[in-house]
């Protein structure tokens, strides 16, 4: 394509709105350009970005088995409301009511619609397995959208379900979307990690979040260099202390620790290291109790596994009255020894632990050389805190090392959660009516294509990766005299032939200005010529992605970037 032929209305100031680099270069670059807030039209570069990730995806998905259909952007509330995500859903889902006044849903996901389908048109186990998937425009109303396609209320997904028989053979269909998905992000040129994850409003017994590594990303994830595990750091275990404290008690005490609510000024006060002290955190349950949880104070507690030692989803941290009620003493200062009632649960790590810190239940006050098998009895000791750096891994013998993560993928696998509420069952080969165990597989398409970009940048600009680049080569002629321009035009029509993506960039404009627009928009390989150049027979060809140069003869300059292309699995189609 030419560039004086193409939509690409770049910006040479960053505009305000934009908080992370993908939002930021995609409008700059002319990618993408605003309709109202968490909404975007997407402009033919950032459009040929999303196209070449969409067919990555149909490949894989396709040579996985899945067939591909297309459901309705829009789902009647009945549907909805058999399985109770019509209330529970909350004001995410964007609901609306047609002519007649029948309730309506624009579909964040299509569990209900794909369940609906399968009971009224599979009767037999003979029809299973069955995967489906569509790639669709979807709407979830985020009560905060920002950073561009990263959190927009308004996005393109693919999604996919599958219907097994039985459980071992609905393993077999996740384990398959699993390696399909390992293979279209690695196709995409992307650094990723497969992560153990919670089911969160989806549902079932197991996922795996499919996290693109980036430093700007918003969650946390911990992984072994192994690559033995990995997984998302709310919900990564923690394995017990290979060993315990095995020394002597000392003499409970109590100490005056005036002013001291944390466990910074507890440590900077006794001159003890927070991994010295156990900080007692009071919660309340759904059901109104208190329960107290004991955490080391280096140590972060992690509500997921609390929830899930409990059997719920509601615990709170109770509030300074309930604290004061319960331990007779401010926040910050309520200890396990002597509280009266209260179920003690404790992390794994305090068990290990002997002549530790703990609150004295009482205001300005702190006792030491506490032991848990001593002064106060614990109910159970639990991995119930956050992994972190450092941390044992629990599949080796390796340490746990941090990473910052942007989810683009997360496959589910669901049971007969939603079977079950929608009566969705077969006739098994016994005659009998069975539900069917469901699996659900989603990709952000359009945040894989911003995820790339927190991956893959520098200063100057986007650093696509080759596969989803939005053109392989950009053609930069550096004047305007006859032997550049025909040499130009006939480098043009030779990439054409050859099947080569290419970028020409015909306007008036000086060399400068054509650099700086071909770096922001990070074509893998650019192709400058220029009269000097020319006079010694020669034309230079650029790597984006490390700016090494070689100079090549205009006859060779095809089969050279084939060659490099030739690396890489490209989409086709």
């Amino acid at each position: 394509m030419r560039t004086t032929q193409v939509f690409i209305p770049t910006l040479r100031q960053t505009p305000g709105e934009a908080e992370v680099i993908s939002h930021r270069l995609m409008l700059r670059a002319g990618m993408i350009r605003k309709v109202a807030a968490g909404i975007y039209t997407y402009l033919p570069l950032g459009l040929r970005v999303i196209k070449k990730i969409e067919c990555i995806i149909r490949q894989e998905m396709n040579r996985a088995g899945a067939q591909e259909l297309l459901m309705p952007i829009l789902s009647p509330a009945e549907l909805w409301r058999e399985t109770g995500r019509w209330d529970f859903y909350g004001k995410e889902l964007l609901r609306c009511q047609d002519r007649h006044d029948r309730d309506f849903c624009f579909g964040p996901t299509h569990e209900e619609v794909i369940t609906d389908l399968f009971r009224r048109e599979v009767r037999s186990y003979r029809q299973l397995p069955m995967n489906c998937y569509q790639i669709q425009t979807k709407f979830r109303d985020e009560i905060r959208p920002r950073f561009g396609l990263m959190r927009g209320r308004e996005f393109i997904m693919k999604d996919a379900y599958s219907f097994d028989a039985d459980e071992a053979s609905a393993r077999l269909s996740y384990q398959k979307m699993y390696d399909a998905y390992e293979r279209i992000f690695s196709r995409c040129g992307l650094e990723f990690r497969a992560v153990e994850a919670d089911t969160g409003l989806i549902g079932g017994s197991m996922s795996h979040e499919f996290m693109v590594l980036a430093e700007t990303g918003e969650e946390t994830i911990v992984y072994d260099k192994q690559g033995a595990y990995a997984a998302n750091v709310e919900l990564a275990e923690v394995p017990p202390p290979p060993e315990e404290n095995d020394a002597a008690p000392l003499a409970l005490e109590a100490v005056e620790t005036p002013g001291t609510k944390t466990v910074q000024a507890v440590c900077a006060f006794l001159k003890v290291s927070p991994d010295r002290l156990v900080k007692t955190l009071l919660y309340r349950t759904p059901a109104d109790d208190v329960i107290a949880v004991l955490i080391r104070g280096d140590h972060e507690a992690n509500e997921i596994k609390i929830n899930r030692f409990l059997g719920t989803t509601g615990i709170t941290l109770a509030d300074a009255e309930t604290v004061s009620h319960v331990s007779s003493a401010p926040v910050g200062f309520a200890g396990p020894v002597g509280l009266k009632g209260i179920r003690i649960i404790a992390d794994h790590a305090v068990k290990a632990m002997r002549n530790f810190v703990v609150g004295g239940n009482k205001n300005d006050t702190h006792l030491i050389n506490v032991n848990w098998d001593r002064d106060f009895a614990v109910e159970a000791f639990l991995d119930l805190r956050q992994a972190q750096a450092g941390d044992r891994s629990p599949r080796s013998n390796g340490r746990l090392q941090e990473a910052k993560g942007i989810e683009v993928g997360h496959v589910f696998l669901l049971g007969t959660k939603y079977s079950e509420a929608m009566n969705a069952t077969f006739l098994d080969a016994d005659g009998q009516e069975t539900l069917a165990i469901m699996g659900c597989y989603g990709v952000g398409v359009s945040r894989t294509a911003a995820a790339a970009i927190e991956q893959n940048h520098d200063d100057k600009g986007m650093v696509w990766p080759v596969p989803i680049a939005p053109f392989h080569v950009h053609l930069l002629p550096v004047t305007a005299s006859e032997q550049v321009v025909n040499t130009a035009g006939m480098l043009y029509d030779s990439c054409i032939q050859a099947g080569l993506e290419v970028l020409w960039d015909d306007r008036n404009e000086r060399a400068g200005v054509k650099f700086n627009d071909a770096d922001l928009i990070g074509a893998p390989f650019h192709l400058t010529i220029g009269d000097r150049g020319l006079a010694q027979g020669i034309v230079e060809l650029k790597r984006r992605d490390t700016g090494e140069v070689v100079q090549l003869p205009p006859s060779d300059v095809i089969p050279h970037v084939q060659g490099l292309l030739s690396a890489y699995d490209l989409p086709v189609g």
